[in-house]
């Protein structure tokens, strides 16, 4: 691993210091830039700069190195401002940001441009005001540029947002263009940093009144003809004990939690006036202390054994895998381990694949952590995930859970990092670069912290788990579910029989409808589980055989009943549900397939006297959606919940007794390698819903080909039969863990330059590379998204292969291609370990 030399020399008997600074653009190099004198003693590596780019971007960059050489091919522009004294990203990060770089080839602007958040960047904002130096008697101006005038001063500037508001113009460049040329105005941008602290009134006694006990008394005299002032006085003393502790009144009391004891503004006023109380603003936190304080599980027997197994690993490995089944309490484990790390003055990040799972586990950890931890994900507002970074920085917190966002943080003393599910695809980064993976991303960020890692899954990766039999990680098995519950009974529904029998009620089975009514006759819960939202894939006239398209994609528009559109799931292109086909005129439409809407819909039906609620990327979009349908779900009052991977993941519930898995074929003949790994993954975790503390549960699935053999698999929950047969078929056609693969997707809104130009690079890698590397060309299942056509190339590197050098001869390949007169409007997306 290379690592980046990062210190700073003492640069007082230099004329001129320079920095390369990381810009939040794509570019290939750092952009080096000088500092003004004034600065230079405060200039430090990982610091926030303020920057002039092109002719008119300013833009919030990185420092990334700190010397004394100008550029050669261009003239080194000053840097516009320092933002801090204290740099926001530390020297560990910079070295993980290179090497994410390096290892996914992209641009450490990307992966700034993703690391940093939004709330840590400048804010720019164009302000107009009146040229004191105007002769308005000695110009001509129009109407619009007199109702702008009209709203301008010598002394105060406007933003330009508002004046367009003010004068009912929502495009004022051309009028604005016009006074500037008129001299009228001037006009210039105003910087500043988009996070702002969250700031809260707080009262305290005049210090005065506490030196001695007279001067209170005397105020009780006073005040007993002012009832309502004595009140605000008495309300004061009850909740803070200054009496006891003087030194309390310097934190004083939130001014809100007196209005709400009914003190009155009015009375609080007087009392400032006359000197009897004290006003004061104090930053807070936006995150609230644990309502209730809860110790941490004690460990099982088998938990102890696990953990101590963990830690004999540890000796002589630096990743663990716990392979502990559904419902077998790795979580208490992890808790345990998160103690004895945050004891020892060390870091932890607890990482999860999903938003959704952070939830549950929140829940269920800040009794025991409270504000020593910090959760971290796009849900937050900027200004809470800068408060995050912040309080990190500060080491305010210790522990941080997250998704895969949360590498990115600046941790400075890593000891464990957790990753739980690691199986999830989920933890990879698709669109935009950096397409990283966060699992092995944050194996990387603990060996760069000499941390430790552990993976836990009850359905590992076949990558992590070939790993661990070759004993590159250390492994732990837990086979018992926690507390003596027992694995749920799972069996098979066979549709083409259901079918041809005619017991089928829309899309279930008669066996799945009686097995949904006896669960809830016993006061249980029912999980129904189909992978794809929507009401219905698509739409078709029965006619004709039209089928809805995207305009932008190829791919059909997916039907949504509840708002009565069909929709791109690509894209996000939509229409209102159409009423005939645009094709022949028929008015006769139908759904083709089906998803969770059309599911709920069903169940609502057949189960008119329950609640039934739906869980998927549809219904948890606003901010809360999902701990609310949780919630619901949790405390009994949802009785049926149908949804998407989301309840197949790390969820955990008491009164479940069935698991419906409606469409198990759809996942398994998806065309990809993984297909039958994810196939099986899915099936068993949502299996693991059912069935919690003594009680078993009962998981039905329907499928057309029930003697297929990862069936079997499923049904016995036999993780090592399907490993056996897969790693076999992984060796026998060369993928990974034995090799690792590389995509390149070529991309243009010309299909001819597509096709010419994937050509040219297969061409180019095949010479270098061999047919036994370079696979040929294919076109993707969705051959078109956004205007833009597709092709993709894949690579398979051999594990002996240098991997590094592989990726250079494609950087080489690709610039190659790009660069070529014809191929303007080409561009070409590496994705490294594709997934």
């Amino acid at each position: 691993m290379s690592q980046l030399n990062l210190n700073t020399t003492d640069y007082k008997a230099s004329p001129t210091i320079f920095v390369d600074a990381i810009l939040p653009l794509p570019l290939p190099k750092l952009y080096t830039y000088r500092i003004p004198r004034d600065m230079e003693q405060d200039i430090a590596v990982g610091s926030r700069i303020v920057v002039p780019f092109g002719r008119n971007k300013i833009l919030t960059a990185i420092i990334f190195k700190v010397h004394h050489l100008a550029p050669q091919d261009y003239q080194a522009k000053y840097i516009i401002d320092l933002l801090e004294l204290t740099p926001s990203v530390n020297s560990q990060q910079l070295v993980f940001f290179k090497w994410l770089a390096e290892y996914y080839q992209c641009t450490l602007g990307e992966i700034i441009q993703a690391a940093v958040p939004s709330g840590l960047k400048i804010n720019t904002t164009s302000l107009i005001q009146r040229n004191p130096h105007f002769a308005e008697e000695e110009n001509i101006l129009s109407i619009e540029e007199q109702l702008v005038m009209q709203q301008l001063t010598v002394d105060k500037p406007i933003e330009s947002v508002k004046i367009g508001d003010l004068v009912g113009q929502k495009n004022l460049t051309k009028i604005l263009k016009g006074l500037i040329n008129k001299d009228a105005i001037l006009l210039f941008d105003s910087i500043k940093e988009k996070y702002s602290p969250k700031i809260k009134r707080y009262l305290k006694l005049a210090e005065y009144l506490l030196e001695d006990d007279k001067k209170l008394e005397d105020l009780f005299i006073e005040l007993e003809r002012k009832p309502k002032q004595l009140e605000v006085v008495m309300a004061y003393l009850k909740s803070v004990s200054v009496l006891e502790e003087p030194e309390l009144n310097n934190e004083g009391l939130l001014l809100s939690d007196l209005t709400e004891q009914g003190c009155s503004n009015s009375s609080i006023k007087t009392l400032t006036k006359n000197n009897v109380v004290e006003i004061f603003k104090k930053e807070v936190s936006r995150f609230d202390p644990p309502k209730e304080v809860t110790k941490a599980k004690t460990l099982s027997k088998l938990q102890l054994i696990a953990k101590q197994e963990i830690l004999a690993c540890y000796v002589d490995k630096e990743v663990v895998l716990l392979h502990g089944i559904t419902g077998s309490g790795k979580t208490e484990i992890y808790v345990d381990l998160i103690q004895e790390t945050l004891a020892a003055g060390h870091q932890v990040l607890y990482l999860l694949p999903e938003i959704a799972l952070t939830s549950q586990i929140v829940s269920r950890l800040e009794g025991v952590f409270g504000l020593k931890m910090g959760v971290y994900h796009s849900k937050y507002s900027a200004n809470e995930r800068v408060e995050v970074w912040k309080n990190l920085q500060a080491d305010k917190i210790g522990l941080v859970i997250g998704v895969r966002s949360a590498i990115f943080l600046p941790f400075s003393d890593l000891g464990l990092v957790i990753i739980d599910e690691e199986h999830e695809s989920s933890f990879k980064q698709y669109d935009p670069a950096p397409r990283y993976h966060a699992r092995d991303a944050a194996l990387m960020l603990a060996k760069i912290h000499n941390a430790k890692s552990l993976m836990g899954s009850a359905t590992p990766s076949v990558e992590s788990y070939y790993l661990a039999q070759s004993a590159l990680y250390g492994y732990v098995k837990l086979s018992q579910r926690h507390e003596g519950a027992v694995l749920p009974e799972l069996a098979t529904i066979d549709l083409n029989r259901a079918n041809k029998t005619k017991e089928m009620r829309g899309n279930f089975s008669n066996q799945l409808i009686a097995a949904i009514k006896k669960t809830l006759s016993e006061n249980e819960q029912v999980i129904i589980f189909q992978n794809r939202r929507g009401y219905s894939p698509f739409l078709s006239c029965v006619v004709c055989g039209w089928v809805p398209k995207c305009k932008h994609c190829d791919v059909s528009l997916t039907y949504h009943q509840y708002k009565n559109e069909i929709r791109c799931h690509y894209c996000g292109y939509k229409l209102s549900t159409p009423t005939s086909c645009s094709a022949c005129g028929s008015t006769h439409l139908k759904t083709v397939s089906f998803g969770t809407e059309q599911l709920e819909e069903e169940l609502t039906k057949l189960f008119p006297e329950v609640e039934v609620a739906r869980l998927d990327l549809d219904t948890t979009r606003g901010r809360g959606s999902y701990e609310r349908i949780i919630s619901a779900f949790s405390s009994g009052k949802t009785r049926i919940l149908v949804g998407t991977q989301m309840v197949a993941k790390g969820l955990d519930f008491d009164h479940v007794g069935l698991v419906g898995i409606i469409d198990l074929d759809r996942m398994l003949h998806f065309p990809d390698f993984r297909s039958i790994e994810r196939t099986f993954q899915l099936a068993v975790q949502v299996a693991g819903r059912a069935g919690r503390k003594k009680k078993q549960g009962h998981v039905l699935i329907q499928t057309y080909n029930p003697g297929h053999a990862i069936v079997s698999s499923i049904l016995a929950q036999d993780y090592g039969a399907f490993y056996s047969s897969e790693i076999e078929e992984r060796r026998l056609f060369n993928y990974p863990p034995f090799t690792r693969m590389i995509k390149l997707t070529v991309k243009s809104r010309d299909h001819n330059a597509v096709s010419s130009a994937v050509d040219s690079l297969y061409s180019i890698l095949l010479e270098k590379l061999g047919h036994h590397v370079v696979l040929n060309p294919i076109t993707p299942l969705v051959s078109r998204i956004r205007d833009r056509y597709l092709r993709e190339l894949y690579l398979k590197v051999g594990r002996t292969k240098d991997i590094a050098s592989v990726k250079k001869l494609v950087r080489l390949g690709i610039h190659q291609i790009v660069t070529a007169k014809k191929n303007k409007s080409i561009s070409i997306i590496i994705d490294i370990d594709p997934t």
